[in-house]
Order: C-alpha cells, then structure tokens, then sequence
C-alpha cells in the first residue's frame, strides 16, 4: 500500500512557492548510487523523460567539448523560430563563403555538401544538420537568423541559460573545437528532453536514416537507429578532445529515457556502450502512474471558509520511475501549511506532493485547490471558532494519516 502523509497544523509544515516547487521538480534527481553501475564513456547520464530525474551518472557536471551534439542548441534555436512563425519550412537562407568555407567539402568535418551562394530551404537544412551533421548547414542557420555565428552564440548562451542549461558556453553552431565552448551531459539531457516536449512537429528529423543533398546520399550517424531497441534520435558527435559522442532517446513500454555518453574511444564503443546502458536502465527500471491530470489526491481543512475541507488536485499526471526493487517502500506524501484561509481560488496553490523512495531522492509537485471556497462573515466565523477549537481538544493531530490515495492500483508492481 501507498502510504500517504499529511502534515498540518501540529505536524510538519512545508511552505513552497510555485516558482520553488517547479525549480524543485527540476532539480530533484533519482540516482542511482555509482557502485551499482558504471560505464567506460568518460562522461554519461541517463535521464527519465517523464520527470527529469536522472537514473544514472557519471561526470554529469563535468564541463566537456560536445562536439556535434551541440548542434542540438542549434537546431532548437531554429525550432523555436519555425513554432513562432517568424519562419517556415520553405524560408530559404543563403550559403554563404564563410559557412561554405568552414563547413563545406573542402573540410575535414561533417558537411551537408551545400553550393557556394545557393538558397537553401530550411527544411532540408533541418535534415542536412540532424542526419548529415553538416557543418556548413549549422552556420547557414546561424547566419540566416541572427546575421553572423558569433552573433548566434550570444543567442544561444541567453537561451541556454533560460533553459536551466547553466553549465554550458557555446561560441559556435557547430561544436568545433574552442576551448570556451562546452556543455555538461547533464545539460544535453536537459536540451534534449526540452526538444523532444517542446518540438513534436519536428523532432521526426533525427530518426531519418538519410539524407540527400546536391546528390549525395549520406546516412544518419546515429547507430542505435537501426537496431530496432526503441531509439528514435538525437544526435552524435565526434572530435579529437571529446572522443565519441551520442545523446540519444528511447521508448519501450510507454517509458522514454534519453541518455548522454561522451569520451568513447570508438565508434564501435558509440554503437555498444549506450545500448548496454539503455538496456540496465529498462530492465532495472519501471514507471508507475500514480495520479491522472486533475485527479484528486486529498482533502485539506480550511479555515473561516463556507466549506470546513477544500480538494487537492493535480493539474499533471505523475508518475515515478524508480528501481522496482524499492517499489515496495515507495511513499506518497502530502504537505500543505494549514488549516487553509479563506477566500481559496479554485486553481490556487496550495499544497505539496512527495514521492520518496529508499535511495531516491524526494521529488515533489504542487498541488492546487480543486473547487473555489469563500469566506464566511463574522457569525460564521465565530462558529468556526468554537468548532476548532472544540475538535483540536478532542482529537490527536499528531495522527493525521489518511488511506492511501484513490486510484493508485495501477501503482502496484
């Protein structure tokens, strides 16, 4: 059974904002201790779509090079753009000397293999960078939205840090090598998990397997396409100091993790080494809905209000991955500072949710009001009074534990 806490007026008082609860929800990862998992990529996380809890880490903070996964930020730049308005697929932008000098064929990096001064629309741009990794591509985009590259990474790096991106510099589109230029695999999972929500209409880009462009086929670089285990993008990336590079998502059963390697020696590592990775993290791991969008989770006292008690609802589904050997000792929590005031907004916050597991860390979720209350005038009140105070006479509030929560059976393992 799900035990379900709830801390009033002598009990344990929780006071979060929406703002903190948000940045909480953020922050709060689910890790998994080092010991009981490691990896031969220098830097790794592995992120659960759902809530953004991190299942797995090693180095996740640790600035590093990203190569052509930065071009993720390149492309999300762009996507924002398309999901304004403020372009369309069919916009063309220019190739110019420089982006068909630094990125074009007749350098050594990955190259979309665009025409000095043709137009290019932006749909096959989108391609030519999510499974050409064209470098050429990259300042094309940056040049056709903000005029220059350097121009584009000041861009990127205000971006970035409204993200909550706030360990990563960029200096380029690209992800050539510049030493103040650098991500965390943490953040990429960040991005990409922003991407992969914000950005349905355009993410089937990075599961095509190829691309042709100005006659020349080339295949997605993604190797975990096409082993059939559920991957369907992001990106890789691949320089002398960053080593070997993926971020890459999947789905199985209804459960989307993203994963972020770096520092392979190989690309047969690239291609081994995250599968490995995926396949612990499926296998050890389970999701449980606990609660559909709207649903009610508990009731809180309100004080001087025409009703005595107020639902508390969610306005999201939860749901928590977590070791399905620690299920078992899974606690749902309920905190809220009370008895609630009157007047209530129906749709006001007003409380809090935990979920806690032995080696996770708490995350919690704000939880609102679910229907509006209003104050009552001053004879009300004063029966208010006397009925509180008559009841917290009788009664033992240090008790205050109510059943586990309707409609959590499907929580069970």
């Amino acid at each position: 059974m799900i035990g379900v806490e709830m801390t009033g007026v002598s009990g344990l008082v929780v006071r979060l904002t929406g703002a903190a609860i948000a940045a909480f929800v953020a922050l709060a990862p689910v890790a998994v201790p080092a010991q009981e998992a490691d990896t031969i990529a220098r830097e790794a996380v592995i992120m659960d779509f759902d809530s953004g809890a991190v299942l797995f880490e090693k180095n996740g903070h640790e600035a590093m090079p990203p190569s052509s996964m930065s071009k993720l930020m390149t492309l999300n730049m762009l996507f924002e753009q398309l999901k304004d308005g403020r372009v369309k697929l069919t916009d063309t932008f220019p190739v110019s000397e420089s982006a068909w000098r630094e990125g074009g064929a007749g350098t050594d990096g990955s190259t979309m293999f665009a025409q000095l001064h043709s137009q290019i629309p932006v749909e096959a741009l989108i391609q030519g960078i999510a499974v050409q990794s064209g470098n050429d591509a990259c300042i094309v985009v940056a040049e056709g939205l903000a005029g220059t590259q350097a121009g584009f990474a000041e861009t990127m790096n205000q971006r970035a840090k409204d993200l909550g991106m706030k360990e990563s510099h960029f200096m380029n589109a690209t992800g050539l090598p510049d030493p103040d230029h650098y991500m965390t695999a943490y953040d990429l999972a960040v991005l990409a998990r922003h991407i992969i929500k914000t950005f349905p209409d355009y993410y089937h880009y990075f599961s095509e397997q190829e691309f042709t462009w100005n006659g020349i086929k080339q295949e997605n670089r993604n190797p975990l396409l096409y082993l059939n285990i559920g991957v369907d993008g992001l990106k890789t990336g691949h320089t002398a100091a960053a080593g070997f590079g993926l971020t890459a998502s999947a789905v199985r059963g209804g459960q989307r993790l993203i994963i972020v390697v770096n520092g392979l020696e190989s690309m047969k590592q690239r291609a081994e080494e995250p599968r490995r990775l995926l396949e612990m993290a499926f296998r050890e791991y389970k999701t449980y809905p606990l609660y559909e969008a709207n649903a009610k989770v508990d009731t809180a006292d309100v004080w001087n209000g025409a009703a005595g008690k107020v639902p508390l609802v969610t306005k999201q589904p939860i749901k928590a991955m977590m070791r399905r050997s620690v299920r078992p000792e899974m606690k749902v929590s309920v905190h809220y500072d009370g008895p609630l005031v009157a007047p209530i907004a129906e749709g006001q916050e007003v409380g809090s949710l935990e979920v806690s597991a032995p080696g996770a860390v708490t995350t919690t979720y704000p939880l609102y009001a679910g229907q509006a209350v209003k104050k009552v005038g001053p004879l009300g009140q004063i029966a208010n009074t006397l009925v509180y105070l008559i009841n917290s006479r009788s009664s033992d509030p240090s008790a205050a534990e109510s059943p586990a929560p309707g409609g959590t059976e499907t929580a069970k393992p």
